[in-house]
């Protein structure tokens, strides 16, 4: 499971293991993760974290430009720049450059009732701290 804090909020997550083995591997190598969320500019209802060029040695996997409520998706570059984004609502992923798909390799399963109201945080508030651990 991943524990995922932000804005004064706790969620617990399953890894999607089958449908994202490499993401998943590549993700776990990244943790401990301390970060900042922040609403997305092209993709709807979501924030993300932008990473840069940082290559992870993932493709495609399980891809995605829809991921619905309590899902993360992960970017691992190309088109745009790495990213990880968690949807808090209704996404259609993309960039300046158009449609992006993420490799859906997380979703939330416990505190989906609190992701609107962080997803208002990050909107209103500004960048949101985020941390992911695996428990």
């Amino acid at each position: 499971m991943l524990e995922i804090t932000a804005g004064g909020f706790t969620f617990s997550a399953r890894f999607e293991e089958e449908a994202a083995p490499n993401t998943v591997s590549a993700f776990r190598r990244m943790l401990p993760l301390d970060s900042r969320i922040i609403h997305v500019r092209w993709s709807g209802e979501g924030g993300w974290i932008p990473m840069g060029d940082l290559d992870v040695g993932i493709g495609p996997e399980n891809a995605t430009c829809y991921p619905s409520p309590g899902e993360l998706v992960f970017y691992p570059g190309g088109v745009s720049e790495t990213e990880l984004l968690l949807a808090y609502g209704y996404v259609s992923f993309a960039s300046k450059a158009g449609a992006l798909a993420g490799n859906h390799f997380a979703t939330i399963l416990e505190g989906a009732e609190n992701l609107r109201e962080l997803g208002r945080r990050m909107l209103w508030d500004g960048a949101q701290a985020i941390s992911f651990r695996e428990t």
